[in-house]
């Protein structure tokens, strides 16, 4: 059987959009049973509203540059096209839906169950309880390469998040690798197609272990003292 997923992210004019906030860019990843196939869909949006000063200092998408961007209900069909038949997957799935949902409820089409969605905010929190889980975090933990994320960006951060989604399944496939590079980034209108390669990251085993996970193991390790049952394991005396 087949399984096709949607990896999306979203870039907005705000947090709140039930008070107005706006959707100003989408990027997404496809997926078919966790292995990318080099398509992905990327499209800027004119919010017709102000972006807030906090979201700018997040993305750096100012109201000039989306100025000459298409509206929501322009993009909304190939949209939708490409995310039909296919489970999303997404990280803090709650807000993303929840902006879309409201974009959707201006073009009338159907809502997205938010059920349906894969969080893999919520499938972090579950494999590493208590740890930060924000994509930055994830990615430093799983040794996944996201120095050009100076700037949070919906593309970008799909491709960081497929990454992330697998490891978080522990599905690593050889190989995997998603460098989008559409020809026309800033452009006007929605951008589909298949990802230039690049070059392959070190596949060299990285410790996934924080260094505040290291120092509260070997503080753990102190506590047990000298002669703990523990040492005879490994041939270790208490005066070792």
């Amino acid at each position: 059987m087949t399984l096709r997923e949607i990896v999306l992210d979203t870039e907005t004019t705000g947090t709140e959009h039930a008070s107005g906030d706006r959707i100003i860019e989408i990027g997404c990843i496809e997926l078919f049973n966790h292995i990318p196939t080099g398509k992905f869909y990327h499209v800027y949006i004119n919010p017709q509203r102000p972006v807030s000063a906090g979201a700018l200092a997040v993305h750096g998408l100012s109201d000039a540059f989306l100025s000459d961007k298409p509206v929501f209900s322009a993009i909304v069909e190939e949209f939708v096209e490409f995310i039909r038949g296919g489970r999303l997957v997404i990280h803090n799935a709650a807000f993303d839906v929840g902006f879309l949902n409201a974009e959707f409820a201006r073009t009338g089409h159907p809502q997205i169950a938010l059920a349906d969605a894969v969080d893999t905010l919520s499938m972090a929190r579950r494999k590493h309880p208590g740890a930060a889980n924000n994509l930055d975090a994830l990615c430093s933990r799983y040794g996944i390469d996201n120095s050009k994320r100076t700037k949070h960006g919906a593309l970008l951060d799909a491709e960081i998040l497929a990454e992330v989604y697998i490891e978080l399944i522990g599905g690593k496939q050889v190989g995997f690798d998603l460098s989008m590079q559409p020809s026309a980034r800033g452009g006007v209108g929605p951008q589909t197609g298949a990802a230039a390669p690049r070059e392959a990251r070190p596949r060299s085993i990285l410790s996934r272990l924080t260094e505040a996970e290291r120092n509260a193991h070997e503080a753990f390790i102190q506590s047990l003292g000298p002669n703990a049952l523990w040492r005879d394991y490994i041939g270790e005396s208490p005066s070792d």
